[in-house]
């Protein structure tokens, strides 16, 4: 191209070429830079879950994972879904950290003013300085929980919320647009064929306001045999737009050659008929278009790229990465083509090239033009239109990402280089492979800090300036130029020089065939002279030509164009430069020869007159140039065309930045040319004057040519006179200062600033003196005459808001030199040695230094803002210095005494760094600060220290992380002395503090732990009271977590006051996250009712191949307000963000809660030495942190490391923690086990069990025995069993027995399964012998699987119970049996424990109270009683003795010696025998005398009360003792009134009940006896068991009374029914005779009232052996069963199950013997009772006169008579062995004999008037009968006796 002049002459130029072609020099440690390391992948925590075994779930899971070969790396859970990017660019990734911790002291300014400093550096680590601890590197538990806090960690996010903190801009380059469109020329085709060449160009258009937005691409059509042609280049266009809007549109122009004239013409591509062209039109239009070099306009078409309904979503919808719809067909009017690409989202920046996410656009109605057209005409509705044409355009459109491609992969002639997989990669090896211009290297090593940048971009359409640099790139795409560049406010960073020339309109008098060639002029001399080589060419790839030719405008007075026409302009325009246009006609008729074109004119424009952004002309033709045409001497000479009219309309753009449109500026170029050539004055006035003018250029102009207006301004500062370094400092002042307020993004550093120090000022790369002598010398004057108190104006405060741009750039001046004076004699390997500044320039560094650092103590007077950032600037600026110049005139600087700065060996590490202590004593002070910002901010600071430390690949090895954490331990320290600061930091600064300490800790040596735990017991308890508060403020709550967890967490939403809300739960950086994520959060148009986001998510989130990152999962839930709680919160994300942000609080809670464990396991072995302080007695360090543990939701991981902690634990204190001491602490382990033990999850199940053994395995170790654990064990069970809900609800409404309770019976046998114990033990981690209990010296060991088998058999009876009892809740109200079964079962199975034993007696009182159940309410009474009396004697702490208590064991046999021994071991506390008194037991005693009383059981009233009296005596409770025996007489009398009673007295009445269908459950095919009231007959049982077992019938049952008492087969029943048989029993006395075949008729039995204790039961059931119901007494058998009870009547329970059923048989004589021995016993018994009375031995009347009545004188039956007709008589008779004659015949005499008896004494007894009334009137005639009766050989003695006897 053309730019051949020597540049020395025009200074301004070679800076402005410099500038922009100079290679960016950047600072690579200015901001910081190390290689991260690679944060561990988050792995998905298994937790307890609510519906399935989450942990096989997981690893289904897994299985189907690896299995899928196309998963993409966000399917792997990772810290936030973010891939982390590679090391080794010089970039600053966004994902990494950009603060280095140097090598080297960090200085913080520190002011000591009314507001809190800021600290700005990180503290020094020297790995030689470093001492090495020695010991044993112990294995973590878990990951780091610093990671996990922080999982989307961002320097350049966490340093914009430190004030002060400086920010690295990206690589500056031109604009980019968000949104850039490539378009691909597929095809061609009309339906008539296509046989000549077409050309066309695409550009972008605002079709409302008619302009151009973008330069032409140009493409074109060749014909191939085929009626479909392909087109004949492969090169796309690529075009760049700021915002989609909807008059944004691509202009497509197509042009074939000129027609011919009597040739075929265009409207045969738009004919009807016929459709395709003859041969002969084919060959004339082939042979035309090779001898036409000329075109014409033939179509157009307008692509619209955006409707109107989707420009406001264009760019900022939900879902990245969207596909485009393969297909879409577009007309060339309103459709839209890109509408699909508009849901992608943009986020301002350019990304890489997608994967082909393009839409081909198929355009089918072109317009065929008429006549020529300009572009502004095309949609006028006058102009002429013609028919569409038959064709079609096929076009591929495709959306580019958005990234920073172009500064590497634009091409010099605007072409792109568009590879997708390689463009990033290549763009960061070019950060290194480029070297500076100014003859400086490279990075040669680590330590040299000035590095050259990427080399800048070309312009997309290139320049001849730096056209040879760029020989290899490829020319496959075209960047077409961006015309809005030029009016953008920003820098110009790339060198770009042209003109686009747009011939309009030519007005001739006649019709001409005319068209227009372009070229540029060097002058005007020589006609003859060949015009420059400066017009691009239309076709990629070829030389720049000479000229450059429009289209041809057809048979028209006024032609019209609508070309475009680019000129590479020379860098410098004279005023000879011009353009020259001439005008052809050409005859478009065959001919022999080729057409020839005629001149008709010229038109001459000089470009230095005319140049500007834009510009309509109009000029004169000329008829004919003459030499000089430009010169206004020779224009009388020339002859114009149409009088000299201005014929000729045309259009300028200038697109340069070389050339400066403002006029200032040019000036200003102007004087600095002269200046630095030494040809104007040496005063300078009119530079002075140029200078002082800038303040006044248009701020667009000024933005434009930033960079080198302020590169010249320095270079006048460097080495211009004081005035002119003053001027020119002041006007550098002044644009800094308007650049800043002008442009401004909110920053407190100019992003263009910050570019231009950072990456565009290279101190004149080398061809000057530094700068930074002369800027301190100017800055430092003014800032003495400031102090000096002269007046400086306002400029001064300007210079301070700007001080850091001055301060950075004289470090960057600095540091260029020092690169420049060693980079070339440095060994490779070695640091660049640091620069000795010369006297007299230090000196005015320090001078300067003094006079800023005065300013911020004045300032902090006046206002903050102005101090603080002049605080900071100053403090970066010592932190640049100390890695550029020599370190001792840094601390000169600062006036710090130089040994406070220097490590002293042999010191502790926490003395041994000054800043350390600096930084650790200010942060703590603010933590104590009423400010809560700054309270906030010192908090975030440590949190992003501890970070760059953790995160730096630099410190990774172990003795790295000691030294940090060693250098941070002071703070902990100073937060246990000052307790009360951390506990008024709020939840968020809590958090930080605790991950802070956890960070510390993790890495700190056993040695320094231990000392720190050696200072006294109560800072030991406080470092753990810091660990607890770790554990409440990380705590994890799953939405689904249950039961079983403490009663805090059983809310909705689990929102209790140690949980903070869910925003708050997060940490300060992923809050920052979220609001730069959530901005992209457009809540769409109509948003739904319920509020809910989470739908607005793209449809591909149910693709596994499209998973979202825990950065979305953020945004959302940060953008989200729905409601305030958690619980809201999460319902409003999409369940897979919700499962990507559950991850990450899974993964953190995990990390601490493991990190926690592995301090209390260190705590545990320090204190086993006794060599720490804490509370040996009972451990409260530990037992706390345990507690937290457990009674958290905790993972599968952290379970897998707890237990051999745990058991560890307690083989090391099991002493103190199984004493009396921690019976808190052990209960509620003991509970959390059992909580355990109930998950469904079973590796956490089993390890639970391991967790039981492991108790057991230290009861025996201890104590012998499991005694007490057993106790504490039924207290926990107990406890857990109102907790777990141990029945569930089956399909038809019935109740079963829940998982839980499955899971907890199993738990609960393995415990006792000594077979898989080894198993178990070694899936734990422990070894086999881990539950031997062999004391010291000893080889036995005292473990019991017996023991341990008996324990769980207790356990399993007690869950069993409560399982029944729950099991029961539906139908308690209405079988009161089966309750106070429940009841009594619950009881019993609590009996080792006295107080749950006597709460489940108390219940099962109450409830046969509520029965009337007198006699069993009152033995519940007793039992309880003598429950507290066993525990009273067990400990000798009563004046009851055993043999009262064996006394009250005869009124209720429950009452056993088994609880003594145990009544001392249930003393745990809340629990225990201590409650157990003297006067509890008599109050109950006197319960059970009420109750007995009302059951007028008075014989055991009696004997209760004698248990009372002695406790009165003791007492000497005189007045207590009158009214016990006041009681015992009244009890006597009523026992004499019973006995005395005519009728004898029945307590009760007992029923046999048989149970027999699977209805009944466990009572099927078993039999109670019930104990009921004595009033209670056999219709009423049956009636009310009846109504309770009929309600348990379902539609299959019915339920059926077996109306008998015989024997029940259970397999002859009819299936679907169920039977009830019930049958009156009598009980059976202890001396009764069950062998004897008398009758028992219990009215007639007699005796004294006894303990009316029974457990047998009998009943007879008559029957006979010939099959019939019923016979005569001579085949009337007699079946008598007996029945034998589990315990004894009056019990616990109404009912009581039969064990023993036995039964005997008697004959129908034995019968009969039976009947009158019977009533022969009840006479004698009857005359020989003694009467109650003294001298009353005479019997009764009535009682013996009704026992005659039914012997002798018998009505309803014949008695005797019967008896003897049945078998003295007959057949029968016969029948008789003899000894059963005999013995029947022995009865009757006896009978007779007693009967003579009672008769006479009834005779005797009566009186006189009612003797004819009595018995013997009526015997006489039944000894008639009876003798009557006899057969005839009967003995006349026997007879004659009869007769006597009546």
């Amino acid at each position: 191209m053309l730019l051949n002049e020597n540049l020395d002459q025009w200074p301004h130029l070679n800076e402005l070429v410099q500038c922009y072609k100079a290679d960016w020099v950047k600072d690579e440690t200015k901001y910081g830079h190390y290689e991260t390391v690679a944060s561990s992948s988050f792995q998905s925590q298994i937790f307890e879950g609510p519906d399935t075994d989450i942990e096989t779930e997981m690893h289904l899971a897994s299985a189907r994972h690896s299995k899928t070969e196309d998963a993409t790396n966000d399917d792997i859970p990772s810290t936030s879904g973010r891939h982390i990017p590679e090391t080794g660019s010089y970039i600053s990734s966004s994902k990494s950290l950009n603060m280095e911790m140097e090598t080297r002291v960090t200085i913080c300014i520190v002011v000591f003013s009314s507001f809190t400093f800021t600290c700005i550096g990180l503290l020094e680590l020297k790995p030689s300085d470093r001492i090495s601890i020695m010991g044993i590197v112990h294995a973590h538990f878990g990951e780091s929980p610093l990671p996990a806090y922080e999982p989307v960690f961002d320097w350049e996010n966490e340093r914009s919320l430190i004030f002060g903190q400086r920010t690295p801009e990206a690589l500056p380059t031109q604009h980019k647009s968000g949104l850039n469109i490539t378009v691909k020329v597929l095809s061609l085709s009309f339906q008539a064929g296509l046989v000549e060449p077409f050309y066309g160009t695409i550009c972008l258009y605002n079709r409302e306001r008619r302009e151009k937005l973008s330069e032409d691409f140009c493409f074109r059509v060749l014909p191939t045999d085929l009626q479909d042609a392909n087109v004949s280049s492969e090169h796309r266009g690529v075009f760049s737009l700021d915002t989609p809007s909807a008059s944004v549109c691509l202009l497509v122009q197509l042009e074939k050659p000129a027609t011919e004239e009597g040739g075929v013409t265009p409207s045969v591509y738009s004919r009807k008929e016929p459709v395709h062209l003859t041969e002969r039109e084919k060959q004339k239009l082939q042979v035309w278009s090779r001898i036409m070099p000329y075109r014409e306009s033939f179509a157009w078409a307008i692509i619209p790229l955006f409707d109107n309904n989707n420009v406001a979503s264009a760019g900022g919808a939900a879902s990245p990465s969207s596909p485009l719809t393969p297909s879409i067909s577009a007309s060339s009017s309103q459709d839209s083509v890109l509408e699909p690409l508009s849901k992608n989202n943009l986020d301002g920046k350019l990304a890489q090239y997608s994967s082909r996410s393009s839409v081909v656009v198929e355009i089918s109605n072109l317009n065929k033009v008429k006549e020529s057209y300009t572009e502004e005409s095309l949609q006028d509705p006058k102009r002429k239109m013609h028919k569409p044409v038959k064709g079609i355009l096929r076009l591929e459109i495709e959306k580019l990402h958005a990234t920073n491609v172009d500064a590497d992969n634009i091409s010099e002639g605007g072409s792109v280089i568009n590879d997708p997989n390689d463009v990033s990669g290549r763009f960061a090896e070019a950060a290194y492979a480029k070297n500076l211009g100014n003859g400086l290297d490279g990075l040669r090593n680590g330590n040299l800090k000035c590095n050259l940048g990427d080399q800048k971009e070309s312009h997309r359409n290139g320049s001849n300036l730096i056209a040879e640099s760029h020989l290899d790139y490829c020319n496959d795409d075209f960047q077409a130029f961006d015309f809005r560049m030029m009016t953008r406010s920003e820098p110009f960073l790339q060198l770009f020089h042209c003109l686009y020339v747009y011939p309009l309109t030519v007005t001739l008098s006649r019709k001409r065939n005319l068209f227009i060639r372009v070229e540029l002029r060097k002058d005007d001399a020589d006609i003859r002279k060949q015009p420059l080589e400066a017009i691009y060419p239309r076709d990629p790839g070829q030389a720049p030509q000479k000229w450059a030719h429009t289209q041809i405008a057809s048979g028209a007075r006024m032609a019209c164009y609508h070309d475009e026409i680019k000129i590479c302009l020379p860098a410098l325009l004279t005023l000879q430069h011009h353009l020259l246009f001439t005008f052809f006609h050409i005859d478009l008729q065959t001919k022999l020869e080729a057409p020839k074109s005629v001149v008709v004119g010229y038109a001459a424009l000089p470009l230095s007159t005319h140049i500007q952004l834009q510009s309509d002309l109009s000029l004169p033709i000329l008829r004919e140039l003459i030499p000089h045409y430009l010169q206004d001497s020779g224009k009388e000479r020339l002859d114009y065309l149409e009088d000299g009219k201005n014929v000729f309309r045309l259009r300028l753009r200038l697109c340069s930045s070389l050339f400066p449109v403002n006029e200032r500026i040019r000036d200003f170029f102007l004087e600095y040319d002269r200046h630095t050539l030494r040809t104007s004055p040496p005063w300078g006035s009119e530079l002075l004057e140029a200078i002082n003018s800038l303040k006044n250029v248009e701020s667009t102009a000024l933005l434009q040519f930033l960079q080198p207006i302020l590169n010249m301004l320095l270079h006048l500062i460097g080495d211009g006179g004081e005035t002119l370094q003053v001027a020119a400092f002041r006007a550098m002042v002044n644009i800094l200062t308007r650049v800043q307020q002008e442009s401004s993004d909110g920053a407190e550093r100019n992003r263009f600033l910050v570019n231009h120090v950072d990456y565009a000022f290279d101190d004149f790369g080398g061809r000057q003196a530094p700068v930074y002598p002369g800027l301190s010398t100017v800055w430092g004057s003014l800032a003495r005459s400031k102090a000096k108190g002269y007046r400086v104006g306002p400029v001064y405060d300007d210079v301070l808001a700007m001080a850091w741009f001055f301060l950075e750039l004289i470090v960057k001046s600095m540091a260029l030199e020092q690169s420049c004076l060693f980079d070339h004699n440095l060994p490779i390997g070695e640091d660049i040695p640091p620069l000795q500044l010369k006297e007299g320039v230090f000196r005015c560094v320090m001078q300067l230094y003094d006079c800023l650092l005065t300013e911020v103590h004045e300032r902090c007077k006046k206002g903050m803002s102005l101090a603080k950032r002049l605080n900071s600037s100053l403090a970066f600026f010592c932190y640049d210095l100390l890695s550029i110049i020599e370190p001792r005139q840094v601390f000169e600087l600062i006036i710090c005494d130089h040994d406070l700065f220097v490590e002293m060996p042999g010191r502790d590490p926490s003395d041994r760094n000054y800043l350390s202590s600096v930084l650790i004593q200010e942060i703590f002070l603010t933590l104590d600060h009423d400010d809560v910002s700054q309270r906030a901010k010192a908090a975030r600071i440590l949190v992003v220290l501890m970070c760059k430390h953790e995160f730096d690949s630099r410190y990774q090895k172990p003795d790295d992380k000691l030294y940090i954490a060693q250098l941070y331990f002071p703070l902990i320290g100073q937060i246990l002395d000052e307790m009360p600061v951390f506990y008024n930091l709020n939840a968020v600064e809590k958090r930080e503090v605790l991950i802070v300490i956890l960070q510390i800790i993790r890495n700190l040596d056993d040695a320094s732990l231990v000392k720190a735990w050696q200072q006294s017991i109560a800072r030991t308890g406080l470092f753990f009271k810091l660990l607890e508060e770790c554990l409440v403020h990380f705590e994890h709550k799953r939405p689904a977590d249950s039961m079983l967890m403490s009663c805090s967490s059983r809310s909705p939403d689990g929102e209790g006051p140690t949980s903070p809300k869910y925003s708050d739960r997060l940490s300060p950086t992923i809050n920052t996250y979220l609001s730069e994520a959530s901005r992209q959060e457009v809540r769409p148009q109509g948003t739904p009712e319920n509020g809910y986001l989470w739908h607005r998510v793209s449809p591909q989130l149910s693709s596994p191949n499209q998973p979202y990152s825990l950065r979305e999962a953020l945004a959302q839930a940060q953008s989200s307000r729905i409601g305030s709680t958690s619980r809201a919160l999460r319902e409003s994300l999409h369940p897979i963000l919700r499962q990507k942000l559950e991850l990450w609080e899974e993964n953190l809670s995990t990390a601490v809660s493991l990190q926690v464990l592995e301090m209390t396991e260190k705590f545990s072995v320090a204190a086993a030495s006794h060599s720490i302080a804490t509370d040996y007695g009972k451990l409260d360090c530990i037992t706390s942190i345990l507690m937290g543990l457990f009674s958290r939701s905790q993972p599968l991981a952290f379970w897998k490391a707890f237990f051999p902690v745990f058991n560890n634990i307690f083989n090391l204190h099991g002493a103190t923690l199984m004493a009396r001491e921690n019976d808190r602490f052990l209960k509620q382990v003991a509970f959390h086990l059992l909580r355990l033990a109930v998950f469904r999850n079973d590796s956490i199940r089993r390890r639970a069990v391991i967790g039981l053994q492991i108790l057991v395995r230290n009861s025996f170790y201890y104590f012998t025995h499991t005694t007490r654990l057993r106790v504490m064990l039924m207290i926990t069970l107990s406890e857990l069993m109102s907790d777990v809900q141990v029945t569930q609800m089956r399909s038809d409404g019935s109740l079963e027995e829940s998982g839980e309770a499955r899971r907890l019976r199993k738990s609960l046998e393995e415990m006792a399964d000594e077979g898989r114990s080894i198993e178990l033990l070694k899936d734990c981690g422990l070894s086999g012998n881990a539950l031997e209990a062999i004391p010291e010296g000893s080889t036995d060991n005292r473990w019991s699987w017996l023991e341990v088998k008996h324990l769980s058999e207790s356990l399993i009876q007690a869950l069993d119970a409560g399982l029944e009892h729950a099991l029961l809740a539906s139908v308690m109200t209405t079988d009161r049996y089966a309750a106070a079964e429940s009841f009594y079962k619950l009881a019993m199975a609590y009996a080792p424990v006295p107080d749950l034993h006597i709460m489940w007696l108390l219940h099962l009182c109450d409830a046969h109270q509520e029965m009337q159940s007198w006699a069993e309410a009152a033995q519940c009474a007793v039992a309880v009683a003598g429950v507290i009396m066993q525990a009273l004697v067990g400990r000798n702490d009563a004046v009851w003795s055993r043999e009262h208590v064996a006394s009250l064991r005869k009124i209720c046999p429950m009452v056993s010696s088994a609880v003594t021994a145990e009544a001392s071991a249930a003393e745990v506390e809340g629990y225990g025998a201590s409650k157990l008194t003297v006067d509890s037991a008599v109050k109950y005693l006197q319960l059970a005398n009420k109750l007995f009383a009302q059951a007028e059981l008075y014989h055991f009233c009696a004997s209760i009360l004698e248990l009372i009296i002695p406790v009165y005596k003791s007492r000497r409770a005189y007045g207590q003792l009158a009214k016990c025996h006041t009681s015992l007489t009244n009890i006597y009398e009523s026992i004499l009134e019973q006995e005395s009673s005519p009728i004898p007295f029945i307590d009760a009445t007992y029923y046999r009940v048989g149970f027999y269908g699977d209805r009944f459950g466990k009572l099927d095919r078993k039999e109670y006896v019930y104990r009921e009231p004595r009033d209670v007959r056999l219709g009423d049982i049956m009636e009310k068991l009846s109504h309770i077992y009929e309600s348990r019938m379902d539609g299959n049952h019915t339920l059926h009374i077996i109306p008998d008492s015989r024997q029940v087969n259970a397999e002859e029943l009819q299936p679907g029914v169920c039977y009830l048989q019930i049958t009156a029993v009598d009980p059976v006395m202890e001396d009764e005779d069950l062998g004897s075949r008398r009758e028992r008729i219990f009215s007639l039995s007699t005796g004294t009232i006894r303990a009316r204790v029974f457990d047998r039961f009998l009943f007879d059931t008559p029957f006979t052996k010939n099959g019939k119901t019923q016979g005569g007494l001579e085949d009337q058998w007699k079946r008598r069963t007996v029945l034998q009870t589990e315990g004894s009547f009056p019990a616990l329970v109404n009912r009581l199950l039969v064990f023993r059923s036995e039964s005997l048989e008697f004959s129908p004589v034995e019968n009969a013997i039976g009947m009158i021995e019977t009533r022969t016993a009840a006479l004698r018994n009857e005359l020989e009772e003694p009467r109650s009375s003294e001298g009353d031995q005479l019997p009764r009347l009535q009682s013996l006169q009704r026992i005659l009545q039914g012997s002798v004188a018998v009505q309803v039956n014949s008695g005797v008579l019967s008896v003897c007709t049945a078998f003295l008589s007959g057949e029968p008779a016969n029948r008789l062995r003899s000894q059963e004659l005999q013995q029947l015949i022995a009865a009757l005499l006896e009978f007779m004999a007693v009967c003579k008896r009672a008769i006479r004494v009834s005779w005797f007894i009566t009186d006189d008037k009612f003797r004819k009334y009595q018995i013997p009137s009526r015997a006489v005639k039944n000894a008639a009968d009876l003798i009557s009766t006899l057969p005839g050989n009967w003995d006349g003695g026997l007879t004659r006796m009869i007769f006597a006897v009546v």
